[in-house]
């Protein structure tokens, strides 16, 4: 089966999962095509395949090799857009122009300039009411291409780890990863953008949830009385610095993000995502939100303002510095295949992250896929198949 086939295939597997789900994985959905993927690692020669009751799909690759390595992609999509009913537009030697998804929805090249150096590829879209799936399906695809190249061929290749993680959108892709079962040298995730990168930084991040208790009086006599907890969530998000919003920031610039409000006069909650690259930049972001809730409680009374804080995951780096040869190798294969590697920060999260606090070494590698998370998200064909010369390269003849 082609790359584009499989991508294809995988695409229309509706996977989204789910936040303040009760179950594991958010959705069950996600297991429909673990136990495709299953059946297709079977067909290949991975006879030990197998989905565990929470949705991972684990397949092992015997190689003559004395390294092993894992290579993980996720099953789920993203929450923001719809994964059901994709439709995947496939446009064959690209021209260069806009990109009509509809009669009123385009990738134009004003908005993603860099889509023109795509020329002349083959690109998969959307029709512009869903997401495509590429994050992460491009990297399913691009290892199940990589594998049964592999099994297929007379090379020889360090043995194999292949993990499919569910849940990886809300954060959890790690939570219940079989660390006892999968045992590597180091891994990495193969999860969006250009085939060039190599991302080892990510975001230290954390939660923070506040709840606001208000006093609420009839207007007519509420002079003294009333305490507006809206007002005062709105004095709380005005407190926080402007230009620490995600809309303001790019590149290693940290910023708290206001994901939900929700109140009356009586009661508001919120609930905001706090990033920074810099430990050091990230604690001072927490004790910025620590020092508003003492503010805002003396002003109006104890317990007006609950704060609570919780870390989700913490920036890589430091453990993935002092093991260059993690990131030589995928940079030596893709300089090998005709392009410059670079490293650029993550601005999120990855399962790579809590990897790698637990041992597993993981940095991320591109898959060719752009503009996630929305209906203008696209793949291209060209540079996935090339992401699967660049790990065949590295396991093969770099290793």
């Amino acid at each position: 089966m082609k790359l584009q086939d499989r991508f294809i295939k995988y695409v229309k597997f509706d996977t989204q999962s789910a936040e303040n789900s009760e179950t594991f994985p958010s959705t069950l959905k996600q297991h429909i095509l673990g136990e495709a993927l299953v059946e297709e690692l079977k067909e290949l020669g991975i006879s030990n395949a197998f989905k565990d009751e929470y949705g991972y799909v684990y397949g092992f690759l015997q190689g003559n090799k004395p390294q092993t390595i894992g290579l993980i992609a996720h099953l789920d999509t993203a929450l923001e857009v719809s994964g059901a009913n994709v439709n995947p537009q496939v446009i064959e030697n690209y021209d260069g122009q806009d990109i009509i998804l509809n009669n009123s929805f385009s990738i134009n090249v004003k908005d993603f300039p860099f889509i023109k150096d795509f020329k002349g590829d083959t690109l998969i879209t959307t029709d512009g009411t869903t997401l495509l799936g590429a994050d992460d399906k491009a990297g399913i695809a691009i290892i199940m291409s990589l594998v049964a190249e592999l099994v297929n061929s007379n090379d020889s290749y360090p043995s194999l780890w292949i993990v499919f993680t569910p849940d990886e959108e809300v954060g959890n892709g790690a939570l219940h990863f079989n660390y006892d079962l999968v045992k590597v040298d180091f891994a990495y995730t193969i999860d969006g953008g250009p085939i060039n990168s190599i991302s080892y930084e990510n975001f230290n991040a954390a939660s923070a949830f506040i709840k606001i208790n208000g006093v609420s009086i009839h207007p007519g006599d509420s002079k003294g009385k009333m305490v507006n907890s809206i007002m005062v969530a709105k004095e709380f998000d005005n407190m926080l610095p402007v230009n620490a919003r995600p809309e303001y920031t790019a590149k290693y610039d940290g910023f708290n993000h206001l994901l939900d409000i929700k109140g009356s006069v009586s009661l508001t909650e919120m609930a905001y995502i706090i990033r920074n690259h810099d430990n050091n930049l990230f604690e001072q972001q927490k004790e910025t939100f620590r020092n508003i809730a003492a503010y805002l409680n003396s002003k109006y009374g104890e317990n007006t303002v609950e704060l609570y804080l919780m870390d989700s995951y913490k920036n890589m780096k430091d453990l993935i510095l002092p093991h260059p040869e993690i990131i030589e190798l995928p940079k030596k294969a893709i300089a090998a295949c005709g392009y410059t590697p670079e490293s650029e920060p993550i601005r999120g999260g990855t399962d790579g992250a809590r990897l790698t606090y637990e041992g597993v070494l993981c940095p991320n590698l591109g898959t060719g896929s752009y503009n996630h998370h929305g209906p203008k998200e696209f793949a291209n064909v060209n540079q996935m198949e090339t992401m699967v010369k660049i790990l065949k390269t590295m396991l093969v003849e770099l290793m």
